[in-house]
């Protein structure tokens, strides 16, 4: 069902869908892709909210910092010094983080509105043309997001792009999952399946890749996430053309356990210390599966280059199940 949502200052109209298959209800708003809330049920069959979201338009605009529930883009994660080289043009972005870009910088896909129409009986798709020079990003990129309830009741979420100028391309999602539904996220289990991470500097751009073994950063074997991590994990199963399982975060106290399939190369673990707006630090747990920070300044990282002709790809389905 697509709906009403609000009105931007500027007149424009802002729309909501709501999907619901299998237990699992998701609102979806055309402003940011965001992905409002989400409600699946516990071990005793109550149904709660695991994602941070607003009830209002307004809050959106007046607290974007968090990025809550929202599609992140044309590069999801950090570009060093706002700025990357394309066969030998150097292209200079939107610094809005220190010296860098992140999220694709001052106003990226997360404060635009999509055309949104619907995908099938479980699904809304998102639509946008991103104009040449958008945030300093080259090509006119032409971008669809849909989102998709499966039969058992997971989301998934697919993206495709084309572009019409040499360009890069990296997407997400920005959710903040709490599988308790309220409160501080705390009491949760996550295994990651990395060997390996991206240590960073003190501006959080990657240093290069090293391993997890007796680190911090091993999550190989499940255990709590405490806080203090905006890092970028190597997926031992690299890039894939079906997505394949890359996390799982689980509440022993509520039996809700959230299974993360990807195609994508990493995934980004932010535990939310610096939330701001209505929420606390650590009251969620973004887990972003993308391609690595950077990686237009880094060749030894997987490309992130989408050239006329080709096609941008990328899926990624979070599972609800509960034990």
């Amino acid at each position: 069902m697509i709906e009403h949502f609000g009105t931007l200052s500027d007149g424009t109209a802002v729309q909501r869908c709501t999907l619901e298959r299998a237990g699992v209800r998701v609102r979806v708003l055309s402003y940011g892709g965001i992905v409002q809330s989400l409600e699946t049920p516990d071990r005793a069959g109550r149904r709660a909210d695991v994602v941070l979201g607003f009830a209002g338009l307004e809050d959106y605009v007046a607290h974007p910092g968090p990025y809550l529930g929202a599609l992140v883009g044309r590069y999801a994660n950090r570009i060093a010094g706002g700025r990357f080289t394309l066969d030998g043009v150097t292209y200079a972005l939107g610094r809005n983080d220190g010296p860098n870009s992140l999220h694709g910088g001052e106003r990226g896909f997360d404060k635009r509105v999509w055309d949104m129409t619907p995908a099938g009986p479980h699904g809304v798709r998102l639509h946008r043309v991103s104009p040449h020079g958008e945030e300093g990003f080259p090509g006119r990129l032409e971008v669809s997001a849909t989102y998709e309830l499966e039969e058992s009741g997971a989301l998934r979420i697919s993206y495709e792009a084309v572009t019409d100028a040499p360009t890069v391309v990296n997407l997400t999602n920005h959710s903040y999952v709490n599988l308790a539904g309220s409160g501080p996220a705390e009491g949760h289990e996550l295994r990651i399946a990395a060997s390996r991470f991206t240590p960073v500097d003190a501006d959080l751009i990657p240093t290069g890749i090293a391993s997890v073994e007796g680190t911090r950063f091993d999550f190989r074997v499940p255990r709590g996430t405490g806080s203090g991590y905006d890092h970028n994990f190597v997926l031992d199963k690299g890039v894939t053309a079906e997505p394949v399982e890359a996390a799982e975060l689980h509440h022993p106290a509520s039996g809700r356990v959230l299974t993360v399939s990807t195609t994508e190369p990493g995934l980004q673990l932010y535990t939310a210390d610096h939330l701001d707006g209505p929420f606390a630090p650590g009251a969620g747990i973004a887990l972003e599966t993308q391609h690595f920070p950077d990686s237009p300044n880094r060749p030894e990282f997987p490309g992130t280059v989408l050239r006329p002709g080709e096609v941008f790809r990328s899926r990624t389905v979070y599972a609800f199940s509960v034990r």
